[in-house]
């Protein structure tokens, strides 16, 4: 496959893989978790959903910071210190055994994790331009979803063994640290601007319809993904069939699978359907998804239900990044990238309570209904705000 594809090939590619593998751990790999966690601490079903918004939290405060500094003194200089207290602060949560001090960590974890998710796709817009940067979003999506497969299934294991062993994981972000910083070949921001222009420079490409829209849009999608799915998901496995925590990650393994492969297909998905209309579509199939959950209570229900979410995912993930990078230049990408990531954390930050409110109304039912109506509401906003056309980096 790499011969014949050089792109997959690419030694700056495979860290950047490794360095979305880490950010999508923090999340991925505990909620298999959380009926131990409920059962163990005594707490409710919404009150576990805090171990998801403490982590996300630090990222609508940090990241924008992270992204300037990136752009004003090199990737590495954040991205590195970054993976290492990622791991070191991941690991301090296996030994806790206070729910609000497992917060707190939790919270610090999150302080690393917060440039994380921003950098590696900044690096793609850095290394790569027009069909390789597609594909190589493509490819990046589909490594996060391997990665949002693989890890339910692996805390499902792990949790078996105790619900603390699911927080091994995050250790192996030093290494990789290590690995990032000997052997990551970028190019890095040249001619500093002076802050007024810098700043100015951001302004411009943030203040246009293209970009709220997509900013808008992020939030919705990550209040569906961390609200509805990853935390009411596995409750509503662990309610409706009584499944334990490898059961429940398993099943969370199927939808990242297929995102996985679907994010795979964009480049061909590329060439038959337009920005605009990839994204029309991933909606409706969020919201279809989202319905079809509501009344599941049997597995062939349920698995429809996690392949067409599966399937919105693995497009809709990719087709934002990819219009994003391109609205920025290297000078201010990294900024303007981590302002994306700052929005769509406050979806994953807002979307547990959010849908905990919904839950709180009727139930399981609920909390997927309020995915519905937020999924519809993405859909509204794409139509009307997004217009790839204009797209491309602002005339600063």
């Amino acid at each position: 496959m790499f011969k014949s594809n050089p792109l997959l090939a690419n030694r700056n590619l495979h860290l950047i893989f490794g360095v979305t593998l880490i950010s999508v751990m923090g999340v991925a790999s505990i909620t298999p978790a959380f009926p131990e966690v409920i059962r163990h601490f005594q707490i409710t079903a919404r009150q576990v959903g805090w171990l998801i918004a403490a982590f996300t939290l630090p990222g609508i405060f940090l990241t924008p910071l992270a992204g300037i500094l990136a752009d004003r003194y090199g990737r590495k200089l954040i991205l590195v210190p970054s993976l290492v207290l990622f791991g070191v602060a991941g690991l301090a949560c296996f030994f806790i055994r206070d729910y609000q001090w497992l917060l707190g960590m939790r919270f610090v974890q999150g302080v690393g994790a917060s440039s994380l998710a921003t950098i590696n796709i900044t690096l793609i817009g850095d290394l790569f331009t027009a069909e390789n940067r597609v594909a190589a979003m493509g490819y990046n999506a589909s490594v996060l979803s391997v990665g949002t497969a693989l890890y339910p299934a692996l805390g499902g294991m792990l949790s078996a063994f105790g619900w603390p062993m699911v927080f091994l994981l995050p250790v192996l972000a030093v290494p990789l640290a290590w690995l990032v910083f000997t052997r990551l070949n970028n190019p890095e921001p040249t001619g500093r601007l002076t802050l007024k222009t810098y700043f100015s420079n951001i302004w411009q490409t943030i203040n246009r319809q293209i970009v709220w829209g997509l900013f808008i849009a992020n939030i919705l999608l990550f209040v569906v993904l961390y609200g509805a799915y990853l935390t009411y998901f596995p409750l509503l496995l662990g309610t409706r069939m009584g499944s334990g925590s490898v059961i429940i990650g398993g099943s969370m393994s199927l939808m990242s699978a297929v995102t996985a492969f679907t994010s795979f297909q964009l480049p061909r998905i590329n060439e038959i359907l337009r920005p605009k209309s990839q994204l029309l579509l991933a909606t409706v199939l969020y919201c279809c998804s989202m319905l079809l959950l509501s009344k599941a209570f049997h597995w062939p229900e349920i698995f429809l239900g996690l392949i067409v979410f599966g399937m919105g995912h693995g497009i809709l993930i990719p087709a934002i990044q990819n219009l994003m990078v391109g609205l920025a230049s290297i000078r201010e990408r990294a900024a303007f990238m981590s302002l994306n990531s700052m929005v769509l954390r406050v979806g994953q930050t807002a979307g547990p309570g959010l849908m905990g409110i919904c839950y709180g109304i009727g139930g399981i039912t609920y909390a997927f209904y309020g995915g519905a109506v937020v999924a519809a509401s993405m859909f509204v906003v794409v139509f009307f705000l997004v217009n790839p056309k204009v797209a491309g980096p602002a005339k600063g």
